[in-house]
C-alpha cells in the first residue's frame, strides 16, 4: 500500500500560485472540500487531491466566480453524491457570465484592432501626426469639407 504524499502549505501555495495568506483564506472561508490534517505541531499538511482542489478553485476565481459560488460548489461537493444537478447548475450559470465576458472582450479586442490599423495606416503615409490630439483646433480637411486633426474615419 502506497503511503499518502503530505505536502506543507508552501509546497502548496508553490504548486497553486497562492499565496500563504490566500490558503489559510480559503480554509477559513470553507473553500476546501477536506480537512486540512495538521502535524502534531500544529502544522498544516496537504494532499494531492488538496492540490487538485485548489487548482479548480484559482481556475473559478480567475475567470470571475464568486467566493460565495465557489463557497457554495466546495459545500455541494463536500456533502457527496446526490447533488450533481445542483453543481452542474452552478457551473453552467457561471459558464455563461464567463462565456458574455468573453464576447464583451472580443468586441473591445475588436475596436482594438480596428483602431491600430487606423495609427498603422495613418504612420506607414506619414500622416500621423494629430491623430486623436486634444490640443488640435478645427480646421479645412482636404476634401474642403471640415473636420478636426484627430478625424480618423478611415
Amino acid at each position: 500500500m502506497a503511503t499518502e504524499e503530505w505536502l506543507s502549505i508552501g509546497e502548496v501555495a508553490e504548486r497553486t500560485g497562492l499565496s500563504v495568506h490566500a490558503l489559510r483564506f480559503y480554509e477559513r472561508e470553507g473553500l476546501l472540500v477536506g480537512p486540512v490534517r495538521r502535524t502534531a505541531s500544529g502544522r498544516r499538511r496537504y494532499t494531492g487531491l488538496d492540490v487538485d482542489w485548489l487548482l479548480i478553485c484559482v481556475r473559478l476565481r480567475e475567470s470571475g466566480m464568486p467566493l460565495a459560488d465557489l463557497g457554495r460548489f466546495a459545500e455541494l461537493v463536500r456533502q457527496g453524491p446526490g447533488n450533481e444537478a445542483e453543481r452542474l447548475r452552478l457551473l453552467d450559470a457561471h459558464r455563461q457570465r464567463v462565456d458574455a465576458r468573453i464576447e464583451a472582450l472580443e468586441e473591445c479586442r475588436s475596436i482594438i484592432a480596428w483602431k491600430s490599423g487606423v495609427y498603422a495606416e495613418h504612420l506607414a503615409r506619414g500622416e500621423a501626426g494629430g491623430l486623436w490630439d486634444p490640443t488640435a483646433r478645427a480646421m479645412t480637411t482636404v476634401d474642403g469639407t471640415g473636420g478636426t486633426a484627430d478625424d480618423e474615419h478611415e
